[in-house]
């Protein structure tokens, strides 16, 4: 069955800062070809490896970022390899550019150089600080972008006196490429009634600036700075604890206990059974949100109680029992899992989270992520492992750009490919 982006090719340029962008376009059926320096793309160095033995074809890392994708090899500093990488662009629809601003313009294979030999070419410049802006050439990586963006922040403890805490997975990173990817799908569309290509800036740091919650807008707005807190969103005035370990060691985040007099009742009776309901049962509604929000006294007292007795609760039972029992009362209460364990979860096995890819050169197969959408008309798949190195060469460079086999030798005797 077809999927949406089947007649879309791409090439994809640069680091790891734009391979996110690339995986996802390829998985939904774009042809994504990763022209990588001789050597390989940094990436393919990066542990872990599989059975723990270095190889370029052997990261768990690259492979994670780069199914669907065809891999070929191009030394783009030499002239001959720029006249290849315009051939090659003649023939795509996108091109995925992370590499440092300028760096493509240098050799005259910027958008400005690709669009003469593919005037409808859509190019999305991945950066850590845009194309021009006065940071421009400044040197970031994914942490440093997360911190000059804003979310670290947010991010740690009520202890003020810890700093902040980055997350990890390259965060910086795959937020920029998801709206390289609403960039990219947006101007494809464009072309469609325009016939006319364009250039994206995407900006890893103004990414991350937009995706700090109401951290921004509180500033803009009110002129008030929200606060990191353990376990829950940042405030601008502190949120009650919302983290519990369980008997089994695992921990839930719980949010706001009980949101309505229905959830309120449920809760004192669950207490109750378990003998912690104590003077709670006082009180005929549970702690308004909004007093709790202005600081009101009797408020804040009620609403330490609460959790005190949330805590004794979660100190009883384990993380699942807890986690189910507050799903059947209708409250947002949730396990805090593992990447593994989310993974492993029976929910996600049923939403085909769990992808069985064949590596035929290994003659076996792995598990890999699955997608976090459906499509019922077009699907996502991976219909391919990652790419070793250079492996589309002839497919590529031969049989769909029509350079001889003799030509192809000569090009990698002299180490352009």
């Amino acid at each position: 069955m077809a999927s949406v982006l089947d007649d879309v090719r791409v090439l994809e340029l640069g680091g790891e800062l734009g391979e996110w962008c690339g995986k996802l376009l390829a998985d939904m059926g774009a042809t994504v070809i990763k022209v990588e320096p001789l050597t390989g793309d940094e990436t393919r160095s990066y542990p872990p490896y599989l059975n723990d033995e270095p190889d370029k074809n052997k990261s768990l890392y690259f492979w994670h970022y780069n199914t669907n994708k065809q891999s070929v090899t191009l030394d783009i500093a030499t002239e001959q390899g720029r006249d290849i990488l315009c051939k090659l662009a003649a023939t795509a629809d996108v091109v995925i550019d992370s590499y440092p601003p300028g760096y493509l313009d240098d050799f005259g294979i910027g958008y400005e150089g690709l669009s003469k030999e593919a005037p409808n070419i859509i190019m999305a410049a991945i950066s850590p600080l845009g194309q021009d802006a006065s940071y421009h050439d400044y040197a970031y990586t994914d942490l440093t972008a997360l911190a000059f963006g804003g979310p670290v922040w947010s991010c740690g403890y009520d202890d003020h006196s810890l700093p902040p805490v980055a997350g990890g997975g390259n965060q910086a990173y795959q937020t920029a490429c998801h709206f390289a990817v609403a960039g990219i799908m947006t101007a494809l569309v464009h072309r469609q009634f325009t016939g006319v290509g364009q250039f994206i800036d995407v900006n890893m740091h103004a990414a991350q600036n937009v995706t700090t919650e109401g951290g921004a807008y509180s500033w803009l707005v009110a002129r008030e700075t929200v606060q990191r807190q353990t376990g829950r969103h940042s405030s601008v005035s502190p949120t009650p604890q919302a983290q519990f370990l369980c008997r089994d060691g695992r921990y839930v985040n719980i949010g706001f206990p009980a949101r309505t007099e229905e959830q309120w009742f449920h809760l004192l009776a669950w207490l109750e059974e378990n003998g912690l309901v104590g003077d709670l049962s006082e009180y005929l509604s549970p702690p308004s949100r909004e007093a709790l929000a202005k600081g009101d006294p009797t408020t804040v007292k009620q609403m330490h109680e609460v959790m005190g007795a949330v805590e004794a609760l979660t100190a009883k039972n384990d993380a699942d029992e807890i986690f189910r029992r507050a799903q059947d009362l209708g409250f947002q209460w949730g396990i805090v899992y593992s990447p593994e364990e989310a993974l492993e979860d029976p929910h996600f096995r049923e939403r085909n989270m769990q992808v069985q890819v064949e590596h035929t050169e290994l003659g076996t197969s792995f598990i890999y992520p699955g997608a976090p959408y459906s499509f019922e008309v077009t699907p996502w798949a991976i219909r391919r492992r990652p790419p070793l190195l250079g492996e589309d060469n002839e497919a590529v460079y031969v049989e769909e750009l029509g350079l001889t086999s003799k030509e192809l030798a000569a090009h990698k005797a002299i180490g352009v490919i």
